[in-house]
């Protein structure tokens, strides 16, 4: 039997501001989970995103800062140009290490990381997106124990993450947006 979902982490990249903007519009409130969300932006635009994404979300959205411990109900949103890590005592690590896959932050380093520290009790998700970002990250959540979603590479308006997804692992679902949302309004 499937441990409860504690955590739900999301990445994504081109296209994922609007799928990610309607998932957050469409939550259940009070959202009982946290949410941490990875997705590749500008790294020289340090404001407005939270902003944008917020003007719909169902959820207060935050960056978190260097050693911010995680709550339910709030979705977290990885600052730009720094890599985010979880940590064992459930807290966020910020960090300027080099780019990886031209990114930071890194799509992989936060999915990895929040799925060591949450195992079998992780969802992890991956959304359209232009390069392979993800895929290994969402494989460790799967190692780890936890359940994995892949957007439907059909929806994606750029199905390469996604892809690079399936290619790596066999995820629990291939999902559409609107039952990624039902999904996560289930938990």
């Amino acid at each position: 039997m499937r441990k409860p979902v504690k955590v739900v982490v999301i990445g994504g990249s081109a296209g994922s501001f609007q799928v990610i903007s309607e998932i957050l519009s469409q939550l259940k409130k009070p959202y009982p989970l946290p949410i941490v969300l990875c997705l590749h932006r500008l790294k020289h635009i340090k404001s407005g995103f939270v902003e944008a994404l917020s003007i719909k979300s169902a959820v207060p959205i935050q960056e978190p800062l260097d050693k911010s411990s995680i709550k339910p109900g709030i979705a977290y949103l990885a600052p730009a140009n720094y890599h985010m890590y979880m940590e064992l005592g459930m807290f966020f690590s910020l960090s300027t290490e080099e780019m990886i896959m031209y990114s930071r932050p890194s799509i992989d380093i936060t999915l990895e990381s929040v799925g060591y520290v949450y195992r079998e009790k992780t969802l992890g998700i991956i959304l359209t997106g232009a390069n392979k970002d993800g895929a290994w990250g969402l494989k460790k959540i799967k190692d780890y124990g936890g359940y994995t979603i892949v957007q439907d590479p059909a929806e994606a308006k750029v199905p390469t993450m996604p892809l690079a997804a399936l290619e790596l692992s066999q995820p629990d679902e291939v999902l559409r947006v609107n039952q990624i949302i039902a999904h996560l309004n289930s938990l």
